[in-house]
């Protein structure tokens, strides 16, 4: 079986870039990022080979300049996320974590009466 997909916080900024604006170059990449995180070309074009090598970006090479999209959606990098959080921080036991959200979190009336239901809901 082959090991989940890990991406790293700063491959994930590549990918929020595809995600709102793909197909895009290596150099409309690198000017996103270059102005929202003071990225160089190196840095970019670096995250970028990784993510080819992983298979979570695609880039169509046909012509010059390269075309690059995504080929995992954000939703599924996401989840992915939130497991490895998960696992890290509350050895994979998402009721512990939804517990010490729900202790440090403010709540309203509305919102308590709808974690009610939703445990009323489980004990049946």
């Amino acid at each position: 079986m082959k090991p989940p997909l890990r991406i790293s916080p700063a491959e994930r900024d590549v990918l929020a870039v595809l995600w709102k604006r793909a197909p895009l170059t290596t150099a409309e990449i690198v000017e996103a990022l270059s102005s929202s995180k003071g990225w160089s070309r190196g840095t970019t074009r670096t995250l970028l080979a990784r993510l080819v090598r992983k298979k979570a970006v695609g880039c169509r090479v046909d012509g010059h300049p390269h075309q690059y999209r995504p080929l995992i959606e954000e939703k599924v990098c996401v989840r992915l996320e939130s497991q490895g959080f998960l696992e890290r921080v509350f050895a994979g036991q998402s009721a512990d974590m939804l517990l010490a959200l729900v202790e440090e979190t403010h709540l309203t009336p509305s919102q308590i009466q709808r974690f009610r239901d939703i445990l009323d809901r489980k004990e049946h």
